[in-house]
């Protein structure tokens, strides 16, 4: 496995406090599981020291705190960024097209993150061509699809991809919301369309691979999306419900990318997909258990395991989910069924979600080591877990 630069530098006081005696090696005893019985997350055998480390940096939140670490949320600029972070400590923060471009353009991203306790993701989806934010600050650049019909290769592409990600890197952003690693024939502007670079699954690792690489070496964490695959989808997700083929299908193609791409060291978005012989009828990908258990547990699609960070696709903006629950319900129900992270458009309802967390923590409809499990692989992932 590629070894992946930490995508957040700074670590705070109280983190290299916790972890200081982490060097000393496990003591003896023997070996435990973190994972409480009926997770949906992995069990990770550690050893006390390492369970003592862990332990230590976890102490640093509040219950509503680590839960808030596992939230992403639009903003509309600096004021409501910085309000949020103050407020609640959440985990991350979403650069949307309805964002003051100030709150990159003019640093005014400086003051936010000072604002938080721990090192702050702040996120965008910048693939190119039509899903682009950042064109008035960077620069344009085309689609996957017209950038793999140019014919540069991978590597080309590797490298104008670097230059782009290192000044995304400059204006502050720590985390691409990409590449689009869904196989797809769609038409251009469909949902999907020339967000894919082929219908070619093989094409589309290469391409995506070089994307993934040029973010990871400039210091910004890469996601996959969308889980287990939109590119054969019926519908979009943005309007109402989609149904992709059967998981079978899915398989021959979808899934392909994920296959070669899970040891990359890239997070993975799963979308709000209703996918036959996988998914239970009306409850789609994003809020659901088997679609974690098999991206956890790769078995089901013939890949390795993945221990990285599940993000959810929007689970406030999208008809898919919000024609069927709250925003309250589907962030509880995203985390239950093994999500790290849950993305949604506003600030608005940050405080009557966390309230909504912590009552299903209390209740034990979200096991508390799947939450300490969630912090601790978003603490990797920002480049700040505890090295025990």
């Amino acid at each position: 496995m590629r070894i992946v630069p930490g995508i957040v530098l700074a670590v705070t006081a109280v983190v290299l406090t916790a972890c200081s005696g982490s060097s000393s090696g496990p003591s003896q005893g023997s070996a435990s599981s973190s994972t409480d019985p009926g997770s949906t997350t992995a069990p990770v055998t550690t050893q006390p020291a390492q369970q003592d480390c862990k332990a230590g940096y976890l102490a640093q939140f509040t219950l509503r705190q680590k839960l808030a670490q596992l939230l992403t949320v639009g903003v509309t600029g600096a004021d409501d960024a910085e309000n949020v972070v103050r407020t609640e400590q959440i985990g991350g923060i979403f650069i949307g097209g309805w964002t003051d471009r100030a709150l990159l353009a003019n640093q005014q991203i400086t003051e936010v993150t000072k604002a938080s306790r721990t090192p702050l993701m702040v996120t965008i989806d910048e693939e190119g061509g039509r899903v682009s934010r950042l064109g008035a600050l960077i620069g344009t650049v085309p689609s996957a699809r017209e950038i793999v019909a140019s014919g540069i290769s991978p590597e080309q592409y590797y490298q104008d991809s670097l230059v782009r990600a290192r000044k995304m890197k400059a204006l502050g952003i720590t985390v691409d919301f990409a590449p689009d690693v869904d196989v797809s024939s769609q038409p251009d502007d469909s949902v999907i369309g020339d967000r894919s670079y082929s219908n070619d699954p093989d094409v589309v690792v290469e391409y995506a691979d070089a994307q993934i690489r040029a973010l990871q070496d400039a210091g910004i964490g890469a996601v996959m999306k969308h889980f287990p695959g939109h590119g054969s989808g019926s519908g979009d997700s943005h309007t109402g419900a989609v149904r992709t083929p059967p998981l079978a299908q899915l398989q021959e193609k979808d899934l392909v990318p994920y296959r070669a791409l899970v040891g990359s060291g890239a997070a993975v978005m799963v979308g709000h997909l209703d996918v036959p012989g996988l998914t239970t009828p009306n409850v789609p990908a994003s809020i659901s258990p088997e679609v974690m258990d098999l991206l956890r547990k790769g078995t089901g699609y013939g890949a390795a395991p993945f221990d990285g960070v599940i993000f959810t696709d929007d689970l406030g903006g999208m008809a898919a989910i919000t024609s069927r629950m709250s925003i309250e319900d589907a962030v509880e129900a995203a985390l239950v069924a093994g999500a790290d992270n849950a993305l949604w458009i506003t600030t608005d309802a940050v405080s009557s979600v966390l309230d909504r967390l912590v009552s299903a923590v209390e209740a034990g409809r979200l096991p508390g080591s799947q939450v300490d499990a969630s912090v601790l692989r978003m603490a990797k992932f920002k480049g700040t877990a505890p090295q025990c």
